[in-house]
């Protein structure tokens, strides 16, 4: 399983800490270190709506100038920003064999995604 996000994230720590003390391993996929590749994002978006990836709600997004924000429009435009700025992805991303389990952060979606 692995984890998608930046470490100074509350929601990305959230995750991590639930995780931990569930003792389900992961591996954290750091944005900023390690960037994303067009395959990766590419993949995502066969899977979760651009719409959803973007994170529209968060500092990097209304730090966009308006025609920045007017040019995500399709899946091309939301890769490229993705590409260009990883802090505008939703976060955490938890993925599992290539396939994304949840975007986010939520205690009892992770619960019932993850414990048997």
């Amino acid at each position: 399983m692995k984890l998608y996000g930046i470490p100074n994230c509350n929601t990305v720590k959230k995750a991590c800490n639930w995780l931990d003390q569930h003792g389900i391993a992961y591996e954290f996929h750091d944005f900023k270190k390690q960037g994303v590749s067009t395959e990766l994002i590419r993949g995502w978006l066969t899977q979760q709506p651009w719409e959803k990836l973007v994170n529209r709600a968060g500092m990097t997004w209304r730090g966009l100038d308006d025609a920045a924000k007017t040019a995500v429009r399709d899946d091309a435009s939301a890769l490229a920003l993705m590409l260009e700025k990883t802090s505008v992805i939703k976060r955490p991303v938890l993925v599992q064999d290539d396939r994304i389990l949840h975007l986010g952060f939520d205690e009892s979606a992770y619960r019932n995604l993850l414990i048997k």
